[in-house]
C-alpha cells in the first residue's frame, strides 16, 4: 500500500427517486421497503454496495486490483462462483491444498481446505486483487476457505426524509409467447408494478484507516469510492428504477485514524432538509430547502468538510 488511508472519514450521502422503485422487498411482493411505523422508505445497505461494485465493474473493466469479488450476473451475463474464485486464487498462489501438510508442516485437517499461513496468504490475495473485498469486506471461510475480512468502509440503510407512498400499476401484455396455449389467454392485465412519486434518502458512511490498513484499502481507492458513490446510479437506470439521482455528499474528514469526534455528534449538525410548503407531498428535489452545511469555525476541532454535488 503506497499511499495509505490515514485519517478517518463519516460521511452522509442524500439520494433520490421519482417515479421508481429504489429498494424492491422480495418479501413483500417487490414493494419499495417501507418502515411499517413512520411510512419512511428504506433502501438497504446491500443495495447501495452493489451499485458501487457495479459502477466500479464498469469503471476499470474487471481488471485487477480492481477486479470485483462479488459480480451481478446481469453485468457480467453469467453467474459467479465464490468458492471457485478463491480456489482459482490459491491456484495462481501455486498453493496446493490437497497435500497431506500444509505450508507450516502441519497436518491437514480437511482436504482442499486452506489453514495456517495458506489461509492468510489466501485472504491478502483477495484483498490485493478485488476492490470490493478490500473495501467492504467479505466472508470468504467457506469452501477452499480465505477467511474474513472487515473492510473500511461501512454503511447504513438509507431513509427516506419524509414518509413515501407506494403505487401500483398494472401491466397489460399485448403479445402472446407460447404456442402450447390460447393467444386470449396470455393477453392482457398480466403483472403490478411499484413506483414511489418522489422520496429523498438519506445514509450514513463511516471509513476506517485502521481496518484500511488491514486490507491495503489506500488513497486510490478512497478516490474510486467516492467517485462510485456519487456516480452509482448512471449505468443503473432502467424501468424499475424511475430517475435516481445522488444530490449530496458530505464528508467529514477527520485528522486521525481514531477520529476527533463521535460521528454521530457529526450527522446532528445536518439536519433534515424541511419542505418549502409542508401542506403539500414532495415531487422533486427543489421542493426541498437547501441543506445546512457547519461552517469550519462551527466544526469539532482537527476536523473539515467538504461537499461533492
Amino acid at each position: 500500500m503506497s499511499n495509505p488511508v490515514k485519517n478517518r472519514y463519516d460521511f452522509i450521502l442524500f439520494f433520490d427517486v421519482q417515479d421508481g422503485n429504489p429498494n424492491g422487498d422480495p418479501d413483500a411482493g417487490n414493494l419499495p421497503r417501507i418502515d411499517a411505523e413512520t411510512g419512511k422508505g428504506l433502501v438497504t445497505d446491500v443495495c447501495l454496495k452493489r451499485k458501487i461494485r457495479n459502477y466500479v465493474q464498469f469503471e476499470k473493466k474487471h481488471q485487477r486490483p480492481y477486479d470485483i469479488f462479488v459480480k451481478e450476473s446481469g453485468i457480467t451475463q453469467e453467474i459467479t462462483i465464490l468458492n471457485k474464485v478463491i480456489r482459482e486464487g490459491y491456484e495462481e498462489l501455486g498453493i496446493n491444498l490437497v497435500t497431506e501438510k500444509d505450508l507450516d508442516g502441519n497436518k491437514r485437517k480437511i482436504e482442499n481446505k486452506a489453514q495456517g499461513s495458506e489461509k492468510k496468504k489466501g485472504r491478502e490475495f483477495m484483498c490485493s486483487s478485488f476492490f470490493d473485498v478490500r473495501t467492504f469486506g467479505a466472508v470468504m471461510s467457506t469452501g477452499p476457505n480465505a477467511g474474513q475480512v472487515r473492510g473500511p468502509v461501512q454503511m447504513t440503510f438509507a431513509r427516506s426524509v419524509d414518509p413515501i407512498v407506494a403505487l401500483e400499476h398494472s401491466l397489460t401484455v399485448v403479445a402472446a409467447r407460447s404456442e402450447d396455449k390460447e393467444p386470449e389467454s396470455q393477453i392482457g392485465i398480466q403483472g403490478r408494478k411499484y413506483t414511489v412519486p418522489y422520496g429523498l434518502y438519506r445514509a450514513h458512511g463511516f471509513v476506517s484507516a485502521n481496518f484500511a490498513e488491514q486490507t491495503g484499502f489506500d488513497v486510490d481507492d478512497l478516490k474510486l469510492f467516492w467517485n462510485a458513490l456519487y456516480g452509482m446510479f448512471r449505468d443503473d437506470t432502467s424501468a424499475a428504477r424511475g430517475l435516481m439521482a445522488v444530490r449530496k455528499i458530505i464528508i467529514f474528514k477527520h485528522g486521525s485514524a481514531l477520529g476527533n469526534a463521535p460521528a454521530h455528534k457529526l450527522f446532528e449538525m445536518i439536519p433534515n432538509p424541511a419542505l418549502k410548503d409542508a401542506s403539500k407531498p414532495p415531487r422533486e428535489f427543489s421542493d426541498y430547502q437547501d441543506i445546512v452545511i457547519p461552517s469550519d469555525d462551527q466544526l469539532p476541532a482537527n476536523i473539515t468538510v467538504e461537499v461533492i454535488e
